[in-house]
């Protein structure tokens, strides 16, 4: 594995500079992430303000104009961001482009990107001191067929119910892209009031995963940023676990929707063992559990049970939860539910060989290698990691720590699990079957 440098420094109050150092890459990445509380008011909002940024700026009015700054650039691409991290919402604009090293310009080229950047986010084309109207009209519609869109895909859809139930009383039950009534209600005035208020008072986390020197790029950023943002910086977010499952009972919750395969979810609290959190034990309890195809869902779940078309796990370590999920016929939900539980069970009680330990060790080591094969997976897993509590971290010493962890380790992390929280997307027995559809034939 390669080894990955990483320094982060404040450029100005509120605005920290983050250089991911590696010459790996053809293609670099800058990320420009404004940090803010994940809040039911705000969150469509602030995930609309990056793609109408992008819409158009004072030095380049159209999507043509600014399309032809990017093919000026080696066909830099641009794109908004919006990223929900635990209970934080990272929004911002994102840069893909030639490394300088295969251009003439060098450098030169990655500092032409910051000042398009910059553009983008300080000075876009206003009306009367607000956003252009068709521009938030038309994004506006984007995002609201975006949030209908999470129909589409059933277990997305299931996921997202269960995090709305399980988390009605945090600020975690709320999605990224907001609710259609949350995006409906936004307005060119409160949009452009909310963009002033991110932009003066958001805490700012650069990203740059490139070659240039450090200084090189932070000083382009501290340039064209000082006098426009971090105003007065709210440091005060964060993420809020809840160890302990809101009510004794697992609480329970169905909806019925025309599918011929229904979907459940079972959401748990990762407990105690949040209070100084192992995080390799937990990646690995998770491969062990459902993250993997010799895990212990897929294993017995789905193959030697043959009670599902796929049973897995996943957790969010930034929040301190964990969700089993499972797609099923009908008839076997009970006995799927059961299952799972018995499985966690197992784990619990040590009733796991060696060779599945070592599995689940090598997959979680195996993902940590793969994070610096792209410039996008290296950024994200640096921004987690830096919530994480850990700004300095590489790959490589994940990977190390993940080799570290015992049976011990295991068996305490599914101790402390406990469960909160089921949602079940339930089938209701109206699709046509095949008599109905001979008899359309007929008609």
């Amino acid at each position: 594995m390669e080894s990955i440098t990483r320094s982060r420094f404040e450029l100005f109050p509120g605005v920290f500079f983050n250089h991911v150092k590696t010459d790996k890459f053809k293609s670099e990445l800058i990320t420009v992430n404004f940090l803010t509380a994940l809040d039911r008011d705000t969150v469509s909002m602030n995930t609309l303000i990056p793609r109408v940024l992008l819409r158009g700026t004072v030095k380049h009015p159209t999507l043509d104009s600014i399309s032809a700054a990017t093919d000026e650039l080696y066909g830099t691409v641009l794109f908004p961001l919006s990223r929900k991290l635990g209970e934080i919402l990272s929004v911002g604009i994102g840069a893909g482009f030639v490394s300088g090293r295969l251009t003439p310009e060098g450098d030169e080229n990655t500092a032409g990107v910051v000042d398009l950047i910059c553009e983008v986010i300080c000075n876009p084309l206003m009306k009367s001191g607000r956003f252009v109207p068709e521009f938030v009209n038309s994004e506006k519609e984007k995002l609201l067929d975006d949030i209908a869109s999470k129909l589409n895909d059933k277990q997305t859809y299931a996921m997202a119910k269960a995090v709305e139930f399980m988390c009605a009383c945090e600020h975690y039950g709320t999605d990224e892209y907001g609710t259609e009534q949350s995006a409906g209600a936004i307005t060119r005035q409160k949009l452009s009031e909310r963009y002033r208020t991110l932009l003066t008072s958001s805490p700012i986390e650069i990203f740059y995963c490139g070659s240039c020197e450090t200084e090189r790029i932070a000083e382009a950023f501290r340039d064209r940023l000082q006098n426009i943002v971090a105003i007065n910086p709210d440091y005060d977010i964060g993420t809020d676990i809840r160890m302990d499952p809101l009510e004794d009972e697992v609480r329970y919750y169905e909806e019925e929707m025309d599918i011929a395969q229904g979907k459940f979810v079972i959401g748990y609290r990762l407990g105690d063992c949040m209070e100084e959190p192992d995080y390799e034990a937990i990646r690995v309890f998770n491969v062990l559990f459902g993250g993997g195809v010799t895990s212990k869902l897929f294993m017995n779940v789905r193959e030697k049970l043959s009670l599902a078309y796929y049973a897995a796990s996943g957790t969010d370590m930034l929040k301190g939860l964990i969700f089993a999920y499972s797609g099923i016929d009908g008839e076997n939900y009970d006995k799927a539910v059961r299952e799972i539980g018995i499985q966690l069970e197992a784990i619990r009680n040590g009733d796991f060989t060696d060779e599945e330990l070592n599995n689940a060790i090598a997959t979680v080591a195996s993902g940590h290698k793969s994070v610096p094969d792209l410039p996008t997976s290296l950024e994200n897993f640096c921004m987690r990691s830096l919530l994480m509590g850990f700004p300095d971290a590489s790959p490589e010493e994940f990977c190390a720590l993940a080799g570290e962890v015992t049976r011990e380790d295991v068996i305490a992390i599914a101790k402390s699990v406990r469960p909160d929280c089921i949602f079940y997307l339930k089938p209701s027995g109206n699709l046509p079957g095949e008599e109905d559809y001979e008899e359309d034939e007929d008609e």
